[in-house]
C-alpha cells in the first residue's frame, strides 16, 4: 500500500554503536552469583500443576547484576517449547514502537495523524491521540474490556490482509460515538495496538517482523521471536473458546500457524522462555542485552516502566493488584518497581527492578492461572532476594 523505505543508514549505525540517540553502551552485566535455593520456588510450580491438572510450564528467573540464575522446564514441556504469550506481548510491542522514538522516527508524543503525516498515507484524517496514550490503554478507543468484538476493529482478528491496511481501517472508523477523550479512562487491548502497530509500519518502511528483528532478535541473539494472529486461527478450528484460550491446534510447532502479514500486535506474539527471560534481563539492564548491545535506550525502558495513567490523569486500571499502567507494563503502586505483562494463555512476566530480578513462568492455559501462579510465588522469591543482599 505504501512506498517502503528502509531506515536510515546512520540511524541504524547509531543504533548499533549505542551513539547519543540511543545512550552509552555498557549499562549492567553478570557479575558473580550467590548460591540461591529454589527448591521451595520449584516446588510450588510443581504442586500448581498437578492441582490444575496441567501439563507442564517453563520458568526463568534473571537478576540485573547475575544474569540467569534459574531455568526449568516441568511436566511435558522441554525446555525449548515455543509458546504463545497473548498479551505478554505488549511489553513486547510497546519495546518496537519505543525504539522508532529512541531513532527519531516517531514522537509517541505527539498526535497520531501528525506521525502519519510524515509518509503522506492519504487516508489519514485527524486524530487526537498520540502513541503514547495509545500503549496506556487511554487512547479513548474501544477496547477488549469494552466490547471485544467490536465490528469498526474486528480487522484486528483477521489472518487475511495487511497490518497497515487492518490500521487504515481501525483509523477510518466510524466509532466517533463511542470513544472517549483520550486521558480520561482506561480501556484495555483492542484495536489500538493493532493501529500503533500500522503507524510502525508506515513510519519505519518495514514490516513488523522486521520491526521485531531490529529491536530485539539481532541486537539480543534470540533464537525465536515473531508474532502470528492466531486468534482467528484458533476461531476457525474450535470456535469462540478455542479462540479465548490456549489453541489446542498449536503444541510449539511454528509449521501450524497460517502465515499472516496482520499479526496480533497486542497479543500474537510467541517466543521460548530463554528469550523471554533476555528481554526481561534488557529491561533490568536499562535497555542493554546480556552480550553488551544496547535494544533500548535507558530512558525507553524507564518510561515503559512508569505508571502513566496514574501520573497523567489519576487512572486506574482493572486489576486492583496492579492499579498502575505504563506502556505495556502494568505497575503496583503497593510494591516500588514491581511491573507485569500477563496473559491470557497463562504467560506470567514480572519485574521487581527495586530487588533486581524478572521471571517468566510460561504457562499454557488462562490468565486467572497466570496470576494466581504469581500470587504463590513472589513472596517466595522476594524472600530469596532479600536473604542474598
Amino acid at each position: 500500500m505504501f512506498a517502503r523505505s528502509p531506515l536510515p543508514t546512520v540511524l541504524l549505525l547509531t543504533a548499533s554503536l549505542c551513539g547519543a540517540s540511543l545512550a552509552s553502551c555498557g549499562d549492567g552485566g553478570p557479575g558473580p552469583a550467590p548460591s540461591l535455593d529454589f527448591g521451595t520456588f520449584d516446588a510450588t510450580i510443581e504442586a500448581f500443576l498437578t492441582e490444575n491438572e496441567l501439563d507442564g510450564a517453563n520458568v526463568i528467573v534473571v537478576h540485573r547484576d547475575w544474569g540467569v540464575l534459574h531455568q526449568r522446564a516441568f511436566g511435558t514441556f522441554a525446555p525449548d517449547r515455543i509458546s504463545l504469550l497473548a498479551s505478554a506481548s505488549k511489553i513486547i510491542s510497546a519495546g518496537v514502537l519505543m525504539r522508532l522514538d529512541d531513532l527519531g522516527l516517531v514522537d509517541v508524543d505527539e498526535p497520531i495523524a501528525q506521525v502519519g503525516a510524515q509518509q503522506n498515507p492519504a487516508w489519514m484524517r485527524e486524530r487526537t491521540f498520540t502513541l503514547a496514550q495509545m500503549l496506556s490503554n487511554s487512547s479513548g478507543m474501544v477496547g477488549l474490556i469494552d466490547n471485544p468484538t467490536y465490528e469498526p476493529y474486528l480487522c484486528q482478528y483477521s489472518l487475511l490482509g495487511t497490518l497497515q491496511a487492518c490500521g487504515r481501517s481501525i483509523y477510518e472508523a466510524d466509532d466517533s460515538a463511542d470513544i472517549a477523550p483520550p486521558d480520561t479512562r482506561f480501556r484495555y487491548g483492542g484495536g489500538q495496538w493493532q493501529l500503533a502497530g500500522a503507524i510502525a509500519e508506515i513510519a519505519s518502511g518495514q514490516t513488523w517482523a522486521e520491526l521485531v528483528h531490529d529491536t530485539y532478535v539481532e541486537p539480543c541473539e534470540l533464537g525465536t521471536l515473531a508474532y502470528t494472529n492466531q486468534f482467528a486461527q484458533g476461531f476457525v478450528e474450535g470456535g469462540v473458546d478455542a479462540a479465548l484460550s490456549y489453541p489446542d491446534f498449536f503444541t510449539g510447532d511454528t509449521a501450524t500457524l497460517t502465515p499472516t502479514r496482520n499479526p496480533s500486535i497486542e497479543g500474537g506474539g510467541y517466543t521460548t522462555v530463554a528469550d523471554y527471560g533476555e528481554i526481561l534481563l534488557m529491561h533490568l539492564r536499562g535497555g542493554v542485552c546480556s552480550n553488551g548491545r544496547r535494544a533500548l535506550s535507558r530512558g525507553a525502558v524507564a518510561r515503559m516502566q512508569e505508571d502513566r495513567i496514574g501520573e497523567v490523569y489519576d487512572g486506574d486500571t482493572i486489576d486492583p493488584s496492579l492499579p498502575g499502567y505504563g506502556f505495556g507494563w502494568w505497575v503496583s503502586r503497593e510494591e516500588p518497581g514491581v511491573v507485569a505483562d500477563l496473559g491470557a494463555y497463562g504467560a506470567t512476566p514480572w519485574l521487581d527492578t527495586e530487588r533486581g530480578y524478572g521471571v517468566m513462568i510460561l504457562l499454557e492455559a488462562e490468565a486467572t492461572l497466570g496470576a494466581e501462579v504469581r500470587v504463590l510465588t513472589a513472596p517466595i522469591l522476594n524472600t530469596l532476594f532479600d536473604e542474598a543482599r
